[in-house]
């Protein structure tokens, strides 16, 4: 009998308007590593590595709408994954409206203004106790 077993998630796409610039949040800023894409793509575009899963950057002239639609990295220290992304003058927006138990979340923008969600396990009473005032 036929079927759809799904087995992971693949990739994810996202709307760039300058793929140079996207490369460089996502490299140099996220620190993924890109790796490349298929020599039959001739449009504008990007890939970056995310453990087993990928992003795929579609460069097109105008930005798609800003809206709740994002994607999350998970990261092995959210506190100090906020931290640098501010000091390189990202938006850092946490959500505590929302809560997650066990999770620490916050909300970042790529160059496009595409919502980036950063996740990592909540920082405990004993943590560093400028975690809770972030």
């Amino acid at each position: 009998m036929d079927g759809l077993i799904v087995e992971r998630l693949d990739h994810v796409s996202i709307i760039v308007t300058d793929v140079n610039r996207s490369r460089a949040f996502y490299a140099g800023v996220l620190g993924l590593l890109e790796i490349p894409r298929p020599k039959s793509f001739d449009f504008p575009g990007a890939w970056f590595q995310v453990g087993p899963e990928v992003i795929h950057l579609l460069g097109q002239p105008a930005p798609e709408p800003r809206g709740r639609r994002h994607f999350c990295l998970w990261v092995a220290d959210v506190h100090s994954a906020a931290r640098y992304l501010a000091a390189t003058g990202l938006p850092v927006v946490w959500d505590r409206k929302y809560k997650i138990d066990g999770v620490d979340r916050f909300f970042t923008d790529d160059p496009d203004g595409n919502r980036v969600e950063i996740q990592g396990t909540e920082a405990s009473m004993t943590d560093d106790a400028e975690a809770k005032n972030e």
